[in-house]
């Protein structure tokens, strides 16, 4: 701890820290870990990408590899309480053999080790270790019996001494206090101290010393369990640009390569909730949406065909968004996919207008080609006017900077980039996908306005051959 204070001493980003001997936020309570929390200065204090936390906390782990006395990480704490203690995937590895622990141990290694071969991962590791140092207590429970006590009334009363034992409670000043029964520091030191500790054998007190065996071992120091079988408790950071749901899927592909018959993997904290709500629900969710999209583009053109043309035409749109996001450098989030649901319905909307523009004219007798040209030219003005006050909209949360400039600049850089590409690419390949799908509807049946000149015509020369035979007679 105080190697690492030096350190931190000399990190101007710092504004204060303290320190918890005792304690791990990733591995609980124990006389091995520890815990320093650290306090940033104010955003104004700290411009520039090489001074945020991100590069703050990548500097600092830098600097404590060099300290070869301990197992450190750095780590921002998670953004909702109750998930997890921080933004890492947390990952429990599980024996179902019940096998030994040290072969658990080393399979884990392994297997942390394929993962940080990973381009998607930027550091898989456990604060679980086998090389603390214990001291095991081997009763004798031959000489326990022939003495007349048994093994569990001398562990007891050596638990008693060195690790303390409620006895009862007592009222003083209106308070109930609590006796505990524990030996002196300075006399539950070294193996030669079981000498004065005693236990009782029938009328007489025998020294523990009598009875039990120490040796000094290497082993956990907690043994931890996940759904009642041994676990191993990891954490998975995402390298930066590739997104939480990428590192699950190269989790599940090594666990498969190298994980053996008998041990596999459960999340927790907010990867666990991930895991259990993506994957095929997303799916369904959208297919739904597209569905009921579908239907009410049916009934405003009155086509099953004339839809596709904007259906078919957002994909081309959305292309705009992945791509500013990937040269940004920035991975596929939960806010850019809110940007992208927002964008797909901006999309829409000027798919349907150019649409809906083209099949006014083709009502009136144009034909398709000069009707998909003609709705492209007109709305060519609105269009640009909407994605333009768009875009100049969303530039402020496009280079935000500060608390929430994450969130805010995956949100705005996915709908800049969609909005200026998609808006691009709409110009050219609804008029396209109109004409393709126009075409074939009115292979099934003509447009409305036609059929009724059509009609009009015919009840026209069906009136004038009636007044001709009734010219005749």
């Amino acid at each position: 701890m105080n190697k690492l204070e030096k350190i931190l001493a000399s990190t101007l980003e710092i504004e204060h820290y303290c320190r918890v001997a005792g304690y791990g936020l990733l591995s609980g309570q124990g006389s091995s870990y520890s815990t320093i929390v650290i306090r940033l200065k104010d955003w104004d204090e700290r411009k520039g990408k090489e001074y945020n936390a991100d590069a703050v906390t990548a500097r600092l782990n830098a600097q404590f590899y060099t300290i070869k006395d301990a197992q450190i990480f750095s780590f921002q704490p998670g953004m909702m309480p109750g998930y997890g203690m921080g933004n890492s995937l947390q990952l429990n590895l599980q024996d179902k053999t019940g096998g030994d622990m040290e072969t658990f141990y080393k399979t884990s290694m392994q297997f942390l080790g394929a993962l940080n071969q990973h381009p998607e991962i930027a550091m898989a590791y456990t604060s679980y270790a086998m090389n603390f140092p214990q001291i095991t207590v081997d009763v004798d429970a031959a000489k326990c019996k022939r003495a007349g006590i048994s093994p569990a009334t001398v562990l007891d009363a050596l638990g008693s001494y060195c690790g303390g034992a409620y006895i009862s409670n007592y009222n003083q000043f209106g308070k109930v206090y609590r006796v505990m029964m524990q030996a002196s520091p300075e006399y539950r030191l070294s193996e030669q101290d079981l000498d004065n500790m005693f236990v009782r054998n029938g009328r007489e007190m025998a020294p523990i010393s009598q009875f039990v065996t120490l040796k000094k071992v290497l082993g956990p120091e907690t043994a931890n369990r996940f759904n009642l079988y041994s676990a191993i408790t990891a954490n998975v950071n995402p390298a930066s640009g590739y997104s939480s749901g990428e590192v699950q899927k190269v989790i599940e592909e090594v666990a498969a390569q190298t994980l053996p018959t008998g041990y596999g993997y459960e999340y927790g904290g907010m990867a666990r909730e991930e895991s259990n709500t993506s994957g095929t629900q997303t799916v369904f969710i959208y297919a739904i949406c597209i569905f009921l999209i579908y239907l009410i583009l049916a009934c405003l053109y009155e086509s099953f065909l004339v839809p596709f043309a904007v259906i078919f035409s957002v994909p081309f749109g959305l292309l705009g968004s992945f791509v500013f996001a990937k040269f940004f450098g920035l991975e596929n989030n939960i806010y850019l996919q809110t940007g992208v649901i927002m964008l797909i319905g901006l999309l829409a909307k000027t798919a349907i207008l150019i649409t809906e523009f083209a099949i006014e004219r083709r009502r009136k007798g144009l034909g398709i080609v000069e009707s998909a040209y003609s709705a492209a030219q007109v709305r060519l003005r609105p269009i640009l006017m909407t994605v333009l006050t768009m875009i100049f909209g969303m530039l402020p949360l496009m280079f935000s900077r500060g608390a929430g400039a994450n969130g805010n600049s995956s949100l705005g850089t996915g709908v800049v980039g969609g909005m200026a590409v998609g808006t691009l690419a709409l110009l050219f390949v609804v008029p396209v996908f109109y004409i393709i799908f126009e075409y074939l509807q009115e292979k099934i049946r003509k447009p409305m306005e036609l059929e009724a000149d059509a009609q009009v015509l015919q009840e026209r020369e069906r009136s004038a051959a009636e007044r001709e035979h009734d010219g005749d007679e």
